[in-house]
């Protein structure tokens, strides 16, 4: 560990085939199929993968019949569970379907706002409430391109490109977690300290091929393209550290949804207001709001306001406007911070129904953000910064 100046900070990403990122991703795709029957469905859908089983638990209401066995085989295949022999396949595992209606209480909630049943609001997006109370943060820096803390960042490249290997290297099995730590001095990220990477792999594979495997394919690729942002010359490499890696996946470990958190946000440099992601739709703040604020920290990233941007907003249940909005930009920014928050609120409308229409989801677009990071990629409304030229301009 270099420890001669500045600190280190790690993060970690985990494969798609982590038991717990099976269970996100099959939660996911309850999720969108229950959007594409119903884009107005409520959905709270947590699963647990453990030997040839998988447990679905929760609450949908939906518009439509769901087949819940074939969206847990469909998803498995996908991931690439499809050998018996391993102990969890998507042919052979057990569905054991234990969901309800959402309660009528939390309904009754959401449907009709706080708002709405003591003052007869009249503005529509005004009559749906916040589906739970909680706190949510979001996070933007400009360390990275994708406004994103340089060791998740690479940590989830890492993790997508260990994935990849599988199609060149067969015997390299659906589980694997990947880990960074980067060197940093006055808050800048400066060297490549450290690369952790554990894969599961097949019993013909010696250590040896692994770790050659991994380097030439995984790791190298990566550490290349990082070169120009860090001094990757001292870089320490560890692969497979336990020595042994063949049993793995739920058959090993058992799996639950919304246990990597950390994962799916910006690995542990931002704080987190608890909640997890997966299996939940947008009337539950846990992550629309987290989305939300994502969104509004990266455009006032990229609106050149601050260089590093954390929000905390807060909401009672059944309620639409927001509890509260706080910001810190950590002594980075470039107009003072109470502008910075009048005009998010001048620019953004933070009520759930809001969040849901201008970042369109109520659409099945969910499942895909299940592995490798719900920010710092391409493709999701949340990621967008369209905006930041209207919150320049609100700035007064």
């Amino acid at each position: 560990m270099n420890t001669q100046s500045g600190h280190l900070f790690t993060s970690e990403s985990v494969t798609a085939g982590h038991p717990d990122k099976v269970c996100d991703q099959i939660s996911d795709a309850v999720l969108d199929e229950a959007l594409r029957l119903d884009p107005s469905a409520r959905v709270a859908v947590e699963a647990l993968a453990t030997r040839d089983r998988v447990v679905l638990a929760g609450e949908v209401t939906c518009g439509g019949t769901l087949d819940y066995p074939q969206i847990v085989r469909r998803t498995l295949r996908r991931i690439g569970y499809t050998d018996p022999a391993l102990g969890f396949a998507a042919d052979t595992v057990d569905v054991d379907v234990q969901v309800g209606e959402q309660s009528a209480d939390i309904a009754q909630s959401v449907d009709t706002s706080l708002e709405a049943r003591e003052g007869g609001v009249q503005d529509a997006l005004s009559q749906q409430g916040a589906g739970d109370q909680g706190i949510m943060f979001g996070y933007a820096c400009a360390d990275t391109p994708a406004f994103m803390p340089v060791p998740i960042a690479l940590a989830h490249r890492l993790a997508h490109q260990l994935e990849a290997a599988r199609a060149q290297v067969p015997q390299l099995r659906p589980d694997g977690k990947t880990q960074v730590s980067v060197q940093f001095e006055g808050g800048n990220p400066v060297a490549l300290d450290t690369v952790v990477v554990s894969t599961q792999h097949d019993e013909s594979m010696s250590l040896t091929q692994v770790r050659d495997a991994v380097r030439t394919l995984v790791v190298d690729p990566i550490v290349r393209r990082c070169s120009e942002l860090l001094d990757v010359s001292g870089t320490r490499l560890l692969i497979n550290p336990s020595g042994r890696f063949v049993a793995g996946g739920p058959a090993a470990d058992t799996g639950l949804t919304g246990r990597k958190i950390i994962v799916d946000t910006y690995g542990g440099f931002a704080r987190h207001g608890g909640g997890a992601f997966s299996g939940k739709d947008a009337s539950k703040v846990d992550r629309s709001a987290s989305y939300a604020m994502r969104w509004i920290a990266k455009t006032v990233v990229a609106a050149g306001l601050a260089k590093r941007c954390e929000l905390q907003v807060s909401y009672a249940i059944g309620r639409a406007e927001p509890v509260g909005l706080w910001i810190d930009t950590f002594g980075t920014a470039a107009v003072p911070e109470a502008k910075i928050i009048a005009a998010i609120l001048e620019v953004f409308d933070l009520r759930p129904a809001a969040i849901t229409t201008a970042l369109a989801l109520s659409k099945p677009v969910f499942e895909p953000t299940a592995a490798y990071g719900h920010f710092g990629r391409d493709g999701f409304s949340w990621e967008t910064t369209e905006r930041a030229d209207a919150l320049r301009e609100a700035i007064k």
